[in-house]
């Protein structure tokens, strides 16, 4: 597959955690308990997977367009910091809701201002690779520059899918698969679609 492709495939699922996510905090906003354990999984995933397989690979494939398109470097610049912001809200966000989960007394307040924190970053960070560092990307990036960002990360199964799945992302894998009807054709729950979330340059 098209690298570009399959990285657009990866923000288009990381958006539908996000989605889940948000749904899940609008309950405790209403009044109603959230599924915790739901939301310390999807944090889990995108804290864990997210933040040291994706992003680091993005930072890789960012320090090669920098050198090929200088007027993104500002944004690419910003975009690396914000991958330090999403990874030390995703860990307020999972502290706060560990507590709240083990029956400590924390403020909704807290955890829905942690959430709306890390929703809007990531949501904001991804829209921008979207439009302004993917089709640059597509343009720029060489075979070999691919191969170069692939290999900024540990080789690792995708914990949500494959023979990589991990069992506690069971009740996550459900919902994502209750709600596959509503997503976009290429986030069905087909192989290819499944294959597209680990990032593989070489098409594998």
């Amino acid at each position: 597959m098209n690298p570009v492709t399959a990285w657009h495939e990866e923000h288009a699922y990381f958006g539908r955690l996000l989605n889940v996510l948000q749904e899940e905090v609008d309950s405790l906003y209403a009044g109603q308990s959230p599924n915790y354990e739901l939301v310390l999984d999807i944090v889990a995933y995108l804290r864990d997977y997210s933040d040291q397989v994706h992003h680091p690979r993005e930072d890789e494939a960012f320090r090669r367009l920098a050198r090929r398109s200088p007027e993104l470097r500002p944004t690419i610049a910003r975009l690396q910091q914000e991958h330090r912001v999403i990874a030390q809200s995703g860990d307020r966000l999972r502290q706060l809701v560990e507590e709240a989960a083990a029956d400590a007394v924390v403020p909704r307040a807290d955890i829905e201002a942690a959430a709306a924190t890390y929703i809007v970053y990531y949501r904001g960070h991804i829209a921008t690779e979207e439009q302004e560092i993917l089709p640059a990307a597509a343009r720029e990036l060489t075979e070999e520059d691919w191969t170069i960002a692939r290999n900024a990360a540990p080789s690792r199964g995708n914990p949500l899918v494959g023979e990589g799945a991990d069992e506690r992302f069971r009740h996550l894998r459900r919902r994502i698969a209750a709600e596959a009807g509503y997503a976009p054709r290429t986030l069905q729950a087909s192989p290819s679609a499944w294959r597209a979330l680990t990032w593989r340059p070489d098409g594998t």
